[in-house]
């Protein structure tokens, strides 16, 4: 069955275990749009914490979204009025919600972290998870950290600011920390070429007939924040798609690359990885989410498509399809766990598998494109 854009919320799942003093911890959530309404659906479904509900700064079709979920919906203080007027009651404002907090996932639009940063987080003193469209160098840096939860989740243990990585920096490290783990020693360099949708099936915003590239893409730097062993050079393509991003990674071995065998039996037991090899194109996995009532439409994985893996003298060629939707949702859930309880990795993992069912997704999609 095709998934509804409002998924219901899980019932049959508790997590034991609380915060400190017996209480469970509070989050807020500050922001629900495309990457807020799938951290949400985590949140809610995590029994462990205390959910106090979303943040919005305008009246739209999201609100009546989180209200039919049952959320909390907390706004600027200036306008309540304007929401009520509208039919919708605030459960009291973004600073009730924040100073209630014990950790807040900033979900604002690209650039608007830096500002609550500013108004709300640093005045109330309060950690806070960021997305990958926050500056992590610069004036505008809000963290000193960049969380990919394959290469660096421990370290986000007693931080109180830390950026979670992109969907395409998300991405590059699931894949390249497997293969530096075991060939690290082998291995010269790194050249990604990154093919990014234009815009997300929900956008209403124009898909434009063109081909553009970033003069300046962050990916390169994000990614050399967490692995530093290597370097990687990236390339930025826009297209005019809205199913997936597809990512051709390049690597160069000192000699010849290992067997595609070895390869693919890396990632098969790669949490968060499918490996898939009759897909034609990304619309075929993104519609077969669909299909399968995956929430939101989202695999939540990278997808390697193995028909297209190839080595040639001393370089390997990987091309994988990329969930730009939804694979920092459980990285979020992941992070969560680091700075709210500085978990092992390997438990907060088994947590987040509780709520998201990635190995379900995985072999469902095996099954379709094995």
């Amino acid at each position: 069955m095709v998934y509804s854009n409002s998924p219901p919320i899980l019932k049959n799942i508790e997590i034991e275990g609380y915060g400190r003093l017996g209480m469970p911890f509070k989050v807020f959530l500050n922001g629900y749009g495309t990457i807020g309404r799938r951290v949400a659906y985590a949140l809610a479904n995590d029994r462990e914490i205390e959910f106090l509900g979303v943040g919005k700064y305008s009246v739209d079709d999201r609100v009546k979204e989180a209200k039919d979920q049952g959320f909390r919906i907390f706004v600027p203080e200036q306008k309540m009025d304007e929401f009520k007027d509208k039919g919708y009651d605030a459960a009291g404002s973004i600073t009730d919600a924040i100073k209630a907090s014990d950790l807040i996932i900033d979900a604002a639009k690209d650039g608007l972290g830096y500002e609550n940063k500013l108004n709300y987080y640093l005045p109330f003193n309060k950690p806070a998870i960021f997305q990958g469209g926050e500056d992590r160098y610069g004036e505008h840096s809000v963290a000193d950290m960049i969380h990919n939860s394959r290469v660096n989740y421990e370290q986000a243990y007693g931080k109180r600011y830390v950026i979670q990585g992109s969907c395409n920096v998300t991405g590059l490290g699931r894949i390249m920390q497997p293969l530096i783990e075991r060939y690290g020693s082998e291995i010269i360099r790194f050249d990604a070429t990154l093919i990014r949708r234009w815009a997300d099936l929900e956008d209403k915003k124009e898909v434009k007939d063109s081909i553009e590239w970033d003069r300046d893409p962050h990916h390169q730097r994000d990614v050399a924040d967490f692995i530093k062993s290597h370097e990687l050079y990236v390339d930025v393509y826009k297209v005019p798609s809205r199913m997936m991003h597809l990512h051709q990674l390049y690597v160069r071995f000192k000699h010849e690359p290992p067997s595609r065998d070895s390869i693919l039996d890396i990632f098969e037991r790669e949490w968060g990885v499918a490996l898939l090899s009759s897909a034609k194109g990304t619309a075929d996995v993104r519609k077969k989410a669909l299909e399968l009532g995956f929430p939101f439409g989202d695999t939540c994985m990278v997808h390697i498509h193995t028909d297209v893996l190839k080595a040639h003298g001393d370089t390997l060629k990987i091309t994988y399809s990329d969930d730009q939707t939804g694979i920092v949702a459980p990285e979020n859930h992941m992070l969560m766990q680091a700075m709210l309880f500085s978990r092992s990795r390997r438990e907060a993992l088994e947590r987040t598998e509780r709520i998201f069912r990635l190995n379900e997704r995985k072999r469902a999609l095996a099954s379709e494109f094995g």
